[in-house]
């Protein structure tokens, strides 16, 4: 729970940190600005807040690693994604944005850390701990602020301390190691699509090469 708290309090200050004119900007989600990232961000919020009000008396079904499904790579087609755009555009100036993902944002930090890690929550239909569930999102937090500062060189980067808890859940996830040579940032973007491998990443991925990219869902 430390990591999401780290995590997503890293992710907060860097947006809180960018100037106007960076929100018009690609970011690391392909067809989307970075103001259409944010925009998903102050949605995923709620998700939080949402699901750690949401009790749930069964045993769980999935933990930190088996609540994420892959998928396939997205394809533009799903009317949440096309929804993002219309949403943040329609905020208008960056400001109200930013104002709305601390606000909200704040607030799901705030009941993470109230949070019994062993009390059961439910989401889309699956029962896992509270614990779980927000080290679920210690690889979404860490994913997206890669994102956020995808074309943006001065961006702060995440912690180094989220980046390794975000690698080991990707592994997990994986049911396979990266190579010891990756860094913890590469095999988060090489593992998820964010970027091609260069030759000599593929040669070290060997078998592994062909089962990347893992796209989360």
């Amino acid at each position: 729970m430390d990591h999401f708290s780290r995590s997503w309090t890293a992710l907060l200050a860097a947006v809180a940190g960018l100037p106007d004119e960076d929100f018009a900007r690609p970011s690391g989600c392909a067809g989307w600005l970075v103001r259409d990232l944010v925009c998903h961000l102050v949605i995923d919020a709620q998700d939080v807040l949402i699901t750690l009000v949401t009790p749930a008396d069964g045993e769980p079904t999935v933990d930190a690693a088996t609540y994420w499904k892959l998928v396939e790579p997205p394809t533009g087609d799903d009317p949440l994604d096309a929804l993002i755009p219309r949403l943040a555009a329609a905020y208008e100036e960056p400001r109200l944005l930013k104002f709305h993902l601390d606000d909200v944002g704040s607030a799901a930090g705030r009941a993470a850390t109230l949070a019994d890690p062993a009390a059961r929550v439910e989401t889309q239909d699956e029962v896992l701990t509270a614990g779980d569930y927000l080290s679920a999102y210690v690889i979404e937090w860490t994913l997206h602020h890669l994102d956020l500062i995808a074309h943006l060189p001065e961006g702060p980067e995440p912690p180094a301390e989220t980046l390794a808890a975000a690698r080991e859940l990707l592994e997990r996830i994986a049911g396979d190691s990266f190579p010891a040579s990756f860094s913890d940032e590469d095999v988060l973007l090489v593992g998820t699509g964010r970027r091609a491998p260069t030759g000599a990443e593929v040669a070290e991925l060997g078998g592994l090469a062909a089962r990347v990219p893992f796209v989360l869902g």
